[in-house]
């Protein structure tokens, strides 16, 4: 196994930290291109969740790693650590973390990605639900806004009402200050429930299979010691039985 091959962790980890990945640099290319009040808050805000991600990804791979500083120094921790603050001009390198966890999958191949993942089809749901959450904590503030902003009787007008919106409803919290007044509002907002719920309740089930499922036990060691004695009691009943059976056969040479 090469030192990069043991900086992978987990198969559907490595994935959700790529996806997270390619959707910050996207989010990075379009907060330049687009010229969109709304959109830059959205794409803000957004950033600044996924510094926090890869920071915590960063802490989480230096504490891990065989080596913390050959993944520093050579498997672009470095870039991992600037792309994680929160500079502008530092978030272009997160393609440096993108183009690690490309080699780290393709070394280890298609196919033993698909067994891996269905192997622990738990922690890949998890991932799966979590970057649905992702998704729609961008995308439906977005849409939730583009569809009620400009809608007579609309109380979400504004970006952070609309974020504020999407984030009460994803939790199931719910609190009702804000609501969609249009049609495709309400099933925009529909939607984000039907996640938030499927999101929360396999992390419930999810913690709950960590901390009740039955840990495996370890076979125990044979102890050296023990061995011997079974060993030196053998040998001596063997003596016994090969003494025995000398004395049965004098006996039946001569009977006097």
């Amino acid at each position: 196994m090469t030192k990069e091959r043991s900086e992978l962790k987990s198969i559907g980890y490595e994935i959700f930290i790529g996806i997270l990945s390619i959707l910050s640099i996207i989010n990075l290319v379009l907060l330049y291109v687009v010229q969109d009040k709304s959109l830059d808050t959205v794409l803000t805000v957004m950033n600044a969740v996924f510094s926090v991600i890869f920071l915590a990804d960063f802490m989480y791979r230096v504490v891990t790693a065989p080596s913390p500083g050959a993944y520093v120094f050579k498997h672009f921790g470095w870039a991992d650590l600037l792309a994680s603050m929160p500079f502008e001009q530092f978030k272009i390198l997160r393609i440096f973390r993108l183009i690690r966890v490309y080699r780290l999958l393709r070394d280890v191949g298609i196919g033993t990605i698909g067994r891996a993942l269905s192997k622990d089809r738990a922690g890949s749901s998890l991932y799966i639900l979590l970057l649905m959450g992702v998704f729609v904590l961008e995308f439906g503030s977005l849409s939730i806004l583009r569809v009620e902003q400009g809608a007579p009787g609309a109380n979400i007008t504004t970006t952070s009402g609309a974020i504020w919106y999407t984030i009460v409803t994803i939790s199931t919290v719910g609190y009702g200050d804000q609501y969609p007044v249009t049609d495709a509002g309400r099933t925009i907002g529909a939607g984000i429930i039907v996640i938030g719920v499927g999101i929360f309740g396999t992390f419930t089930g999810y913690l709950a299979n960590f901390f009740l499922s039955p840990k495996k036990k370890e076979p125990e060691p044979v102890e050296s010691a023990d061995t011997s004695a079974t060993v030196e009691g053998l040998r001596l009943r063997l003596e016994e039985s090969e003494a025995k059976l000398t004395e049965i056969r004098k006996l039946l040479v001569d009977p006097s």
